[in-house]
């Protein structure tokens, strides 16, 4: 019997123990029609004593492929919603060893962390889930990665799979240099370029135009103001469709937008505050995302300032959290999980014939506006 302590059992240890060639065990998990019953029993059964599972990656050895498909995410989880402290999860050394032989208690952290949804589930968790559904469908295996801040992280998981898709983060270009040429990947959330990578990312103009639209046209809505840094190619096109929303309304847009981020230091509430104390609050903040929405309602409610009736709050996303907040979130809603398997699918190789002339997918959903409460309607 095999060392289990030592090293994982291999076909060659399962053949010599049931005493057959290394095809037979081959056969005997994957083609056991090519060998008889017999045969296969007592493949099965050394397999079992030895505590050996065929590899797929052993088996990409040999064809090159593994069958598996990989889904990279940078710094985008959230551990806690508390906007004072929104950095990535880090690993807690503070907690204790398991105990085996007791019941574990349930901590306050962890429920804090699942009752909040503005920590769980975001927009990376909904696209996530799509993508892990198509997987399923298709019967692929799926590798769910993250590295914070490391480019490295990317290249160590492109090894592994067949192809991945990665979400968007700062440091994305210098990863890309540091993938394999041959390994198909989705990028969400990233404008069009000429590099060879496919596109799943949302029609971002059209779903702030038709929010823009909605304020103005069915609220008279004339002081408008965005809420969020441009830290990706999202919010800059947000941004610019909001300015361009309002322009062909006739109405003045503020030329900068009032800072908040959800990614390390943000001044949304301070400015907030400033504005407030010098009575120049506007009418309505068109926020880049939900949380910056979920941000805005909290620190709005510290100055005493109701929402919509003094000012009107929008979000971008359409996260769980917004429709549980108090007021109800209008928002502008992606279909994150059709993204999702979109993605899959692309790199499965099941997303159909590219267009003629095309050698990637730019795959645009269209989003929709979800009116509620924090509009005024």
């Amino acid at each position: 019997m095999s060392d289990a302590g030592s090293r994982r059992p291999t076909v060659y240890d399962v053949a010599q123990e049931a005493g057959v060639s290394i095809a037979s065990v081959s056969f005997a998990f994957r083609r056991p029609e090519r060998i008889s019953e017999a045969t296969r029993e007592r493949v099965l059964a050394a397999a079992r004593r030895l505590g050996y599972a065929p590899s797929a990656a052993a088996r990409g050895l040999a064809n090159g492929r593994t069958g598996i498909l990989g889904l990279h995410a940078f710094d985008l989880m959230l551990e806690r919603a508390d906007p004072s402290d929104i950095a990535p999860p880090r690993p807690d050394t503070r907690r204790p060893p398991l105990d085996a032989g007791a019941i574990i208690p349930w901590s306050q952290t962890d429920d804090e962390t699942l009752s909040d949804p503005r920590a769980f589930p975001l927009y990376v968790d909904e696209v996530q889930r799509g993508f892990a559904l198509e997987c399923w469908m298709l019967g692929r295996p799926v590798v769910l990665s993250s590295g914070s801040d490391s480019d490295v992280s990317v290249a160590d998981t492109a090894g592994r799979v067949d192809g991945l898709a990665i979400f968007p983060s700062p440091v994305l270009p210098t990863a890309l240099l540091r993938m394999p040429a041959t390994i198909p990947t989705v990028l969400f959330s990233v404008a069009p370029g000429d590099d060879p990578h496919h596109r799943v990312r949302v029609d971002n103009a059209g779903g702030m135009s038709a929010l823009v639209d909605h304020l103005v046209r069915d609220h008279g809505y004339d002081d408008v103001a965005f809420v969020g840094r441009q830290e990706g190619f999202d919010n800059a096109e947000r941004f610019a469709a909001y300015r361009a929303s309002l322009t062909r309304w006739g109405l003045r847009p503020r030329d900068e937008p009032i800072d908040g981020t959800v990614r390390g230091p943000h001044r949304m509430v301070e400015q907030l505050s400033a504005l407030h104390a010098s009575g120049a609050l506007p009418r309505v903040l068109v926020c880049a995302t939900d949380q910056h929405a979920l941000m805005a309602l909290d620190a709005l409610a510290a100055l005493g300032v109701r929402v919509p009736d003094e000012v009107a709050v929008t979000g971008f996303d359409g996260i769980l959290a917004g429709r549980l907040s108090t007021p109800t979130l209008t928002s502008v809603r992606q279909p994150m999980e059709a993204m999702g398997r979109a993605a899959a699918r692309i790199l499965a190789g099941t997303a159909g014939p590219l267009p003629e002339g095309q050698t990637r997918f730019d795959a645009v959903f269209a989003p929709r506006v979800v009116i509620r409460h924090s509009c005024g309607c």
